[in-house]
């Protein structure tokens, strides 16, 4: 370990008025409680208050929250049944406060070896929990149906059912397996360009029913590539945590839009970026999201899947929730060390609220790990 100084504290303007140039989603984590039997193979013990407040500074930051995704430990801690509430929760939060909502919904309720039609059965049966609730459907990469998947004419079959079920259009996502080994192959094969060519014929058939895709492959010219062959008005939300800054800021009129896991732990930078794209500020813009890249390079390091870890970390530092815990103990994640430079990183960005408080935190989490000073 060696010797840190924090800096001052930096003041991260909040928007007057709502963000007009990028429609942006912060993937919120979930707040265990500190008592609860957070503890793996156990159902997640969930801490509501520190849970729904985090969503409502994400929403005093003019970002959306994208509820119950694989940063909430979605299939990871997090079950179905505690998902649905906390999609009913969030959302009834949200209207309170005039804030936007997308939520995921998935199949992880299955158990079995399930068939194809009773994949489609259980996306419908979440796809109508999110939107009974408010929030715009998010359609999650699903592990069951890449378990019995035997073609990409059997994701054009259950995709293609649920867009003609959608009422509103749909969030469509596309996880890497970097982030879930279990998705390898999605589309059909472990071909990308196939798996792309069959991804964008299952939205070119219904463009009117896709409001955009969630793409987290890691590979900025892949989406690049991706973005332009999408229906007109169909958005490009990148879910990728390593090159974000350039995606977002785009150049030449070319952009993405963002729904992504590092805003649960940047969004007061992120929302100060995007109010400078609003000012048509692009150089400003760039700056801010570029002082944020090493530390979200860093929370997504591989194994990528335990990036959940060093959101909570930085929430905890920052005293958004009580503890340094997670659902089914997946705070023990990531090492000492790169916990510590989480902490470093994170103050260099300027994103320490309270830097003096969040030493102490840093401190004491040092001490009870074993480390002297």
């Amino acid at each position: 370990m060696v010797p840190h100084t924090t800096g001052a504290p930096r003041e991260w303007p909040k928007p007057e008025a709502p963000l007009r140039s990028r429609s942006a989603f912060a993937a919120a984590h979930v707040v265990p409680r500190v008592l609860g039997e957070n503890v793996p193979g156990a159902p997640a013990d969930i801490d509501w208050d520190a849970t729904l407040s985090y969503r409502h500074r994400i929403w005093s930051y003019g970002l959306g929250v994208a509820e119950a995704m694989d940063t909430a430990q979605r299939g990871m801690g997090l079950g179905w049944r505690e998902a649905a509430e906390l999609v009913r929760r969030s959302a009834a939060e949200a209207r309170s406060v005039g804030g936007v909502i997308a939520a995921g919904a998935g199949t992880d309720h299955l158990t079995g070896t399930p068939t194809l039609p009773e994949v489609l059965a259980a996306y419908r049966e979440q796809a109508e929990v999110v939107a009974g609730a408010g929030a715009r459907v998010i359609l999650m990469a699903s592990r069951a149906l890449a378990a019995v998947s035997r073609s990409p004419e059997d994701y054009a079959w259950v995709y293609g059912s649920l867009l003609d079920d959608a009422d509103d259009p749909v969030i469509l996502h596309w996880l890497g397996p970097m982030f879930d080994p279990a998705l390898r192959g999605y589309w059909g094969t472990e071909d990308v360009p196939a798996a792309t060519k069959a991804f964008l014929e299952i939205i070119r058939a219904r463009p009117e029913k896709v409001d955009g895709v969630k793409v987290s492959l890691l590979d900025a010219d892949h989406e690049i590539a991706l973005r332009r062959e999408l229906p007109e008005g169909v958005r490009l939300y990148t879910g990728d945590d390593f090159n974000y800054p350039d995606l977002i800021v785009g150049s030449r009129g070319e952009f993405s839009d963002a729904l992504l896991g590092i805003f649960a732990a940047i969004h007061p930078a992120a929302s100060a970026a995007i109010q400078a794209l609003d000012r048509d500020d692009p150089a400003t813009a760039q700056s801010i999201f570029d002082s944020t890249k090493a530390l979200g390079r860093h929370i997504f390091e591989p194994p990528t899947f335990h990036y959940k870890t060093g959101i909570a970390f930085l929430s905890w530092l920052n005293g958004h929730q009580p503890g340094f815990t997670m659902a089914g103990g997946l705070h023990a994640g990531r090492s000492v060390p790169h916990l510590a430079e989480v902490f470093r990183l994170a103050d260099g960005a300027g994103l320490l609220v309270d830097p003096q408080a969040a030493e102490e935190r840093m401190r004491g989490f040092l001490a009870v790990s074993g480390v002297q000073r």
